[in-house]
């Protein structure tokens, strides 16, 4: 009997614990309703960005760089890379202490996440401060879709920040009984987006014209 007590209490602790428990009085359509409003948000700006990258190659003829033109240099863009994909590798090791319930710890990696996209726009000004020396957006059209697609990028990184930020100060993550339900997880996957994109901008504008 004691064991049994045991397995039971263990059970329910696992319940608790998991990330696809819903708190008392929500339905399952209203615990997903924030997580499927932001996937139609990333569905949206995805169509955005492909039309934006088929703007570039169409524009550039096709080809992979653009004729005439010095390609960007890359260590910059590399460094931004690397510190975003580790901002995404922070808030997904936060997601896991969430899950759980370490929420003091969870809390310090939207916390960081915040510091790491805030140093991935600070680098980025540097490498606009140096390119904009040898290419303005009024230069040419390869200067206005470069730096158009770079923008709305850093401007994507901007809400995504600001949304961490709100995300931070609520007193409660998840799960919870009134909206939003998740916030973590929902500005987790707008943070990941953000950072799968700029992997294809640093390959597209930045490697490949870089490649002879």
């Amino acid at each position: 009997m004691a064991g049994e007590g045991a397995k039971t209490n263990m059970s329910t602790l696992d319940v608790v614990s998991s990330p696809i428990h819903r708190p008392p009085g929500v339905s399952a359509v209203d615990d997903r309703r924030g997580t499927g409003a932001m996937v139609c948000v990333i569905a949206t700006e995805s169509a955005l960005f492909m039309m934006l990258f088929f703007a570039y190659f169409y524009l550039a003829r096709g080809g992979w760089r653009w004729l005439n033109e010095k390609p960007p240099d890359l260590p910059l863009a590399l460094v931004m890379l690397v510190v975003l994909l580790s901002s995404s590798a922070v808030l997904m090791w936060g997601e896991r202490q969430l899950q759980r319930r370490r929420f003091g710890t969870a809390r310090a990696a939207i916390a960081g996440t915040i510091l790491i996209g805030t140093a991935f726009l600070a680098i980025q000004f540097f490498e606009f401060r140096n390119h904009l020396q040898q290419l303005t957006p009024r230069t040419n059209v390869y200067g206005s879709i470069f730096y158009t697609i770079t923008s709305f990028h850093a401007a994507h990184v901007v809400v995504g920040l600001i949304i961490l930020a709100y995300v931070l100060l609520l007193p409660y993550l998840e799960p919870v009984d009134r909206p939003p339900h998740r916030p973590y997880h929902n500005v987790a996957l707008y943070w990941h987006f953000v950072d799968f994109v700029w992997i294809w901008i640093v390959t597209f504008l930045y490697v490949a014209p870089n490649i002879r």
